[in-house]
């Protein structure tokens, strides 16, 4: 295997060109490296799989397929395998290591995947009932939550005390009185037997979708369905991206689309994930779409980082130091994409307090395959 961890040109001290939308001008003293780009090769969707961090060891889940051109679809050759790996940065995100769990019979999935077949010649292991006892404070504790498919689908969850090196699992996550779910790695760790996740289930027609919060309070055993965030959209409402502010607040930020568009809509809980509220779009134009990814800084304020699908391809984020009530103008963290084909972010902060950022991406002068990039970056002083 051969892979490029670093593009040619590795640090970009501005990104300030200003775009639709209204993009801030600031020095984010940002630095682009490739954490895996491989010729013949598609690697996408950090924002399916999930983001762990230790101090400054980060991991990172990303799918690996096959390149081919499709054109206005994901270049991905859904007649070949997509395999389910992990990236591991102990310095920070500056350099990557790639990891394949599927080799040890872990994280891959129930059946078929999403895009193409698993791993051939690797067995695939039946979903079980979770027997509980997993260790949600656990210091070094990691959780996944995947899907099989959009619509009807079943959703699984694995879950590792050793930061990502042994995973258990696959374990089935209940369709909660829904057609189908959709879980992407979105949860919040409320104590040591009590994890809340919000994931996407089917909506009344049996399409995507409608995000859901659910709890569980017996280390896993069992989950139960707290609340829809909203009613059936029109089109569909997807990925959540979730913090929690107190005791009894979260905030979640949501993919929407319809035949309008695409943005990202802000919703705030007041008592623990039973009610919601819609509130201020964080983004109103996403392009074609893209999923978001919010972390609380360690200063408190909030950072939203998504991809937007119009030329300038370009991957953004936007800072609220009000919760989520209100937010900056659009920060540019690179505008070079190559295409819409980019994007579904995962976010972390450094012990030094810069930002990680990992997506997928495609820049022209590394060919037309799609890797996993990170951008390491400093948030606006406040």
């Amino acid at each position: 295997m051969s892979f490029r961890n670093a593009f040619p040109t590795a640090v970009v001290a501005v990104l300030c060109a200003a775009h639709p939308g209204g993009s801030h001008a600031v020095d984010l003293n940002a630095r682009h490296v490739w954490v895996y780009h491989e010729s013949g090769r598609f690697g996408g969707w950090p924002a399916n799989h999930g983001i762990w961090a230790w101090g400054d060891e980060i991991l990172v889940g990303y799918s690996r397929g096959w390149y081919k051109d499709l054109g206005e679809r994901h270049h991905i050759d859904r007649d070949k395998p997509e395999e389910h790996w992990l990236a591991r940065s102990l310095d920070g995100g500056e350099t990557w290591s790639l990891e394949h769990p599927a080799e040890k019979g872990q994280l891959i999935p129930q059946g078929e995947s999403l895009h193409g077949i698993e791993t051939p010649g690797v067995p695939v292991p039946e979903l079980q009932p979770c027997p509980g006892g997993i260790p949600f404070t656990h210091p070094d504790f990691a959780i996944t939550l995947r899907m099989s498919s959009v619509n009807a689908g079943v959703s699984r969850f694995y879950w590792s005390n050793d930061r990502g090196h042994e995973w258990q699992g696959p374990f089935q996550l209940p369709d909660f009185g829904f057609k189908g779910t959709a879980a992407r790695t979105d949860y919040l760790v409320d104590g040591p037997d009590t994890c809340t996740a919000l994931i996407t289930v089917s909506k009344a027609d049996g399409k995507e979708g409608v995000p859901c919060c659910v709890r569980t309070e017996d280390g896993g055993k069992t989950w139960e369905l707290v609340s829809r965030v909203m009613p059936d959209p029109k089109g569909y409402a997807i990925m959540p991206a979730t913090v929690r502010l107190s005791p009894d607040e979260l905030y979640t930020v949501i993919r929407e689309r319809d035949d309008s568009g695409s943005w990202l809509s802000g919703h705030r809980s007041l008592d623990n994930g039973k009610t919601w509220t819609r509130e201020q779009n964080p983004v109103d134009d996403c392009g074609t779409g893209n999923p978001g990814s919010l972390i609380v800084m360690k200063d408190g304020r909030l950072c939203l980082t998504y991809a937007v699908r119009n030329e300038p391809f370009r991957m953004c984020a936007k800072i609220s130091a009000d919760n989520g009530t209100t937010w900056s103008p659009e920060l540019v963290l690179r505008d070079d994409g190559a295409s819409r084909d980019i994007g579904y972010s995962q976010t972390v902060q450094r012990a030094d307090g810069r930002i990680v950022t990992v997506y997928y991406f495609t820049v022209e002068a590394d060919g037309p395959e799609r890797g996993i990039a990170a951008t390491i970056w400093s948030p606006p002083v406040p």
